[in-house]
């Protein structure tokens, strides 16, 4: 198996896997009518400005005013050296200004947006920076040559108003389909800076693509096997965006039956549930423990039942270089960002460290989202950082434990529903005509979810499988538990 896309669209999410070579490496949700916000664009207004900080608030229209710093302005001055020097936020700022920003990072927890005014469109091929005069290339095109023929490119069909960077996805695509790529986010551009002029703040001129649209223009390539939607509406919806912009890859598209459910499939809802995990069990008997709070995340690496074959610092190296795989592996799958700290197990020999140090550093280079990694200290420490603009899969599935008084989390009554509407999905599909009636036994805050969100789907089920779906109140249920029981 190569590289799939999964598309899911069931009640009020949509989520989006990516599968290569059989193992599930990206995870993506949201929910419909809460789509994520980074990339949309807004005229915004000035509220405060903080010189002591070189920031300002910025009224977007959210709950929270937006984080702008002085450095996400593109006006800069020069020293008499030629170096860029950013001109204090004081004296290009006012309260009551008027501004265009686009949210680079989600709000997480307390904090709000982060917004930048450096504007950037991204399209199939290339990026369109209208503020910014620079022309470059994907670094992750590492043929010389092709870097070459793409720089010409860009340069040849360079807007005559700001800068472009050409993405990884235009290798080996012709100057047509470039210029084409550069003259629609152009227009775009345009647009967005006549409707600013006639609309007041806060007002949002443009909306991002949501989750499903955006993993479609980001991650599919015609070398993938298949993108695969298990709903029709969206099946049709994606088809037509293809065929607007990616008719390369319009082929790949197909239409999922639902059976079984398309993540259950192809291992995502186990993979889900793993990535919920505290303790993540390593092949050798050893494990990683992974804490988040909310400053930063902190990794464990423990030897548990492995006890080894040779000496102890051998040991020690093959755990913590199992470790390795594994926290590359969770940090994409999870999608952790921000600070993140690396307590591997304790290793004398300095060769040791570096060994690990660099099979971290090796590990990490299929990750698309931005790592710097510091040198391993004496104690065993890794500090890191991964760029952070949405929540983690964790905490978007999750919500303060009321039980533990907030030191802990447990799952939302709709993600429990949905659960609960995969295991009644699996029962139903796997068993067929030996099946009349399902009942399920859930906390009442799911019962209320699973047929508020989910009772299209529950009849839907029931009418192609002639069964009788019964959901039955438990409030001794713990809200994460549930029972589904076929006859």
């Amino acid at each position: 198996m190569g590289s799939l896309l999964l598309v899911s669209a069931m009640g009020a999410e949509r989520r989006v896997a990516v599968i290569q070579n059989g193992v599930t490496t990206e995870i993506m949700r949201e929910s419909v009518g809460a789509e994520r916000l980074v990339g949309n664009i807004y005229k915004g207004k000035v509220v405060r400005v903080l010189p002591g900080m070189q920031s300002a608030f910025v009224e977007i229209g959210l709950a929270r005013a937006a984080f702008l710093f002085a450095g996400d302005l593109p006006d800069l001055e020069l020293d008499a050296d030629g170096t860029k020097k950013i001109a204090p936020i004081a004296e290009r700022l006012h309260e009551g200004q008027d501004i265009i920003v686009q949210v680079a990072k989600e709000p997480l927890g307390t904090k709000g947006a982060r917004v930048t005014s450096q504007v950037t469109l991204p399209g199939r091929d290339v990026v369109y920076m209208p503020t910014v005069d620079h022309v470059g290339v994907s670094r992750r095109i590492e043929d010389a040559g092709e870097r070459d023929r793409l720089r010409q490119i860009a340069d040849q069909h360079a807007p005559k108003k700001g800068g472009l960077i050409v993405r990884t996805a235009a290798e080996g695509a012709d100057a047509q389909a470039i210029a084409d790529d550069l003259s629609f986010l152009g227009t775009l551009w345009e647009s967005l800076e006549a409707k600013a002029a006639t609309v007041r703040a806060p007002t949002l001129l443009h909306r991002d693509l949501d989750i499903a649209l955006m993993a479609t223009r980001d991650l599919l390539r015609p070398d993938y096997d298949a993108l695969i939607v298990d709903n029709p509406a969206e099946h049709a919806r994606l088809a037509t965006f293809l065929e607007t912009f990616m008719p390369a890859c319009r082929s790949l598209l197909r239409l999922d039956d639902g059976d079984p459910p398309l993540f259950t499939r192809y291992g995502v809802e186990h993979d889900i549930s793993r990535a919920l995990d505290r303790k993540v069990w390593l092949k050798s008997g050893g494990s990683i423990v992974i804490d988040q709070t909310e400053a930063l995340t902190a990794i464990d690496v423990n030897t548990g039942r492995y006890v080894g074959k040779s000496n102890f610092e051998d040991t020690v190296l093959k755990i913590n270089l199992e470790a390795v795989k594994e926290i590359a592996y969770q940090l994409r799958l999870r999608n952790i960002g921000g600070i993140i700290v690396i307590d591997f197990i304790d290793m004398a020999s300095e060769k040791a460290r570096s060994a690990v140090y660099e099979a971290l550093v090796e590990a990490l280079v299929p990750d698309k989202v931005r790592t710097r990694v510091l040198p391993m200290s004496a104690l065993g420490l890794v500090e890191m950082t991964r760029k952070r603009v949405r929540e983690s899969l964790p905490r978007s599935l999750a919500e303060p434990c009321a039980r533990c008084d907030g030191r802990g989390w447990t799952l939302t009554a709709h993600e429990v529903a949905r659960q609960a509407l995969a295991r009644i999905r699996d029962s139903v599909s796997t068993k067929r005509d030996l099946v009349t009636r399902v009942d399920v036994h859930v906390h009442p805050t799911v019962a209320e979810a699973l047929f508020d969100e989910y009772r299209e789907q529950i009849e839907g089920l029931e009418r192609r499988y002639g069964v009788e779906i019964r959901a039955h109140h438990n409030d001794r249920l713990e809200i994460e538990h549930f029972e589904v029981k076929s006859r």
